[in-house]
């Protein structure tokens, strides 16, 4: 039986993919910067500026996203639930004028993202490789290993959002939801070389099997 062919993923230009990927979230955060001592009188409501620019960070998401899947042909099953769950929670802070729905946004992302892959680890499979095989060929136990670890280490953001928005300042989340969490993610993979050396396929080696 042969196995269905994936969807060509066309390429773009890596810094075009970075802005639109990274653009939202700078803008957030400059946004937050300027606005954050201001509330606004909208329909007899007052607002502060964390909501207004959770108003003016979902549309940014949903038209960069957008651009990401016409110019690429290809949006993952990550980027669609972080999509959804940025206009539901910042839906909801934006409706209710309570910022507490978008700041427990990243608990529910990684609590999502790890929990999928820890039902695929009781399953004996990876749910990771699915998402990344292309990306870094690894062996079966490298795929295994490093999605036990990526498990691990989305639980633990979790645990560090809800902790950081629930006993800091607005101040301190957005600085660690904005260079906090893109670091820490960048520092795990960092960490991951051995396991790329050891389990990692070559392009020879993919040829022979």
């Amino acid at each position: 039986m042969t196995r269905p062919e994936k969807t060509a993923v066309k390429q773009i230009n890596p810094t075009l993919k970075m802005v639109l990927e990274l653009g939202p979230i700078v803008l957030f955060f400059i946004g937050y910067l300027k606005l954050r001592e201001d509330v606004f009188l909208i329909a007899g409501q007052e607002y502060k500026g964390f909501i207004v620019v959770t108003a003016a960070f979902i549309p940014l998401m949903i038209l960069s996203t957008l651009a990401l899947w016409k110019l690429t042909g290809h949006l993952s099953k990550m980027q669609i639930a972080t999509l959804v769950l940025v206009v539901f929670m910042g839906g909801l802070s934006v409706w209710l004028n309570d910022e507490r729905f978008f700041k427990m946004k990243p608990t529910l992302i990684y609590l999502l993202f790890g929990g999928a892959l820890g039902v695929g680890l009781l399953r004996g499979q990876s749910y990771l490789k699915l998402v990344m095989e292309e990306l870094m060929p690894l062996e079966h136990e490298g795929w295994m290993i490093l999605t036990r670890r990526i498990c691990l280490f989305f639980l633990a953001l979790a645990v560090a959002n809800e902790a950081i928005w629930r006993s800091q300042s607005t101040d301190t989340w957005v600085y660690f939801k904005t260079f906090g969490l893109p670091v820490a993610m960048f520092a795990f993979f960092m960490f991951q070389g051995q396991v790329f050396q050891k389990h990692g396929i070559s392009d020879d080696d993919e040829k022979e099997v």
